[in-house]
């Protein structure tokens, strides 16, 4: 896997990435209201306004996932679904946290997303507590319960 700053010419795979592995991840479990506005457009949108902050991983010319880093947050992290499950998401949450630097880290699991806790925990975050988590949409911000995760990475 290669991996690299996301550049304009990838926003259509990251857009496609992300709003397919969303509604397979979240579709079910967060309120209807959030779903309806994750269209194929949003995702593009929300690409460009993250681009500077977007890692790509590609593997043979396919974009196989990519992460969002904002501050201290790990703020977006996808795997393709031909990939999951071949260790390429251990990889790719390495550079992620190699990126984030050292000190405590955070980020944002949906409640009820229980595939992507599961990796989370194998990576070495800890669940702290079920908080309010406001996610950015075409329509504002809106609030859906996220389990918080954190882990102290490297020296501080």
């Amino acid at each position: 896997m290669q991996v690299r700053p996301a550049k304009p010419a990838d926003i259509p795979a990251i857009a496609a990435l992300w709003h397919s592995g969303w509604h397979q991840a979240h579709a079910s479990i967060v309120p209807p209201a959030v779903t309806a506005l994750r269209t194929s457009e949003e995702c593009a949108s929300r690409a460009m306004a993250h681009l500077d902050q977007t890692q790509v991983g590609w593997v043979d010319g396919h974009l196989a996932g990519f992460f969002m880093l904002e501050a201290d947050e790990l703020y977006q992290f996808y795997v393709d679904a031909a990939f999951q499950g071949t260790g390429l998401a251990t990889d790719l949450m390495r550079v992620a946290e190699a990126a984030l630097g050292a000190g405590s880290k955070w980020l944002a699991c949906s409640v009820g997303n229980d595939r992507a806790a599961a990796f989370f925990t194998k990576c070495g975050w800890v669940q702290t507590c079920v908080t309010p988590y406001e996610v950015e949409t075409g329509a504002g911000p809106l609030l859906v319960d996220v389990w918080r995760y954190e882990k102290q990475i490297g020296r501080t």
